[in-house]
């Protein structure tokens, strides 16, 4: 009897990419639905049916299938953050796209039970911090820096240190409206983020734009 022909390694390895892709969805909402400390691996085998041991396969530890989660939520936005600081976008029109993104994103349902999933158990878990912010906030800090360094170079900004900077104009996109969200006092409201964005980018450049003499 003639041997069935195995799959090929390209289907194999999609399959598997999948499947790993299915266990991170599954993941990503036992963590926010039950917390950090509450979500088993158990549970979550269980739900997509197979054995503890297949799941172990994928992923070695919640803290390694909890990274891998966050890297699921985070990739997309990353990379909208780097095609949004281009170095030829002039800083106002780059700043004002990059923190009406950055505000939606970080008030959005998801996003605000993460971060109360952070606050609550970092003590606790204090990994589960650092995996957040290397992959969250930290990423789009770097990228943000490089542009602000950059447009130093160029005369378009003036700080004296891009990474301090930018990190000023994270906390200006992070404060009064996404904290009224993150504390329960608001709803997620388009026109409201883009008003807190105007005013964040109006802010920083009041900081940290090239002031230079009129000319006459």
């Amino acid at each position: 009897m003639k041997e069935a022909a195995k799959p090929a390694p390209g289907r194999r390895e999609a399959r598997k990419a999948e499947r790993r892709a299915a266990i991170v969805a599954v993941a990503w909402r036992h963590f926010l639905e039950h917390g950090y400390d509450r979500t088993s691996m158990s549970a979550i085998a269980e739900e997509m049916g197979g054995s503890k041991g297949t799941l172990w396969s994928y992923f070695a530890s919640k803290e390694e299938l909890f990274t891998a989660a966050i890297d699921e939520v985070t990739t997309a936005f990353r990379a909208s953050v780097i095609e949004i600081l281009t170095p030829s976008r002039e800083p106002r029109e780059a700043l004002t796209i990059l923190a009406e993104r950055l505000i939606d994103r970080i008030t959005l349902p998801d996003a605000i039970a993460l971060q109360r999933l952070i606050v609550g158990e970092v003590e606790r878990f204090p990994e589960i911090g650092r995996i957040f912010y290397d992959r969250g906030p930290g990423a789009g800090q770097a990228v943000l820096i490089d542009y602000i360094t950059a447009q130093v170079r160029a005369g378009n900004l003036s700080a004296d240190d891009p990474r301090e900077a930018a990190l000023m104009f994270f906390n200006l996109c992070a404060g009064g409206y996404h904290q009224h969200v993150l504390w329960g006092i608001a709803d997620h409201d388009d026109r409201r983020a883009k008003r807190e964005a105007a005013l964040a980018v109006q802010h920083f450049l009041h900081c940290y734009g090239a002031h230079r003499p009129a000319a006459g």
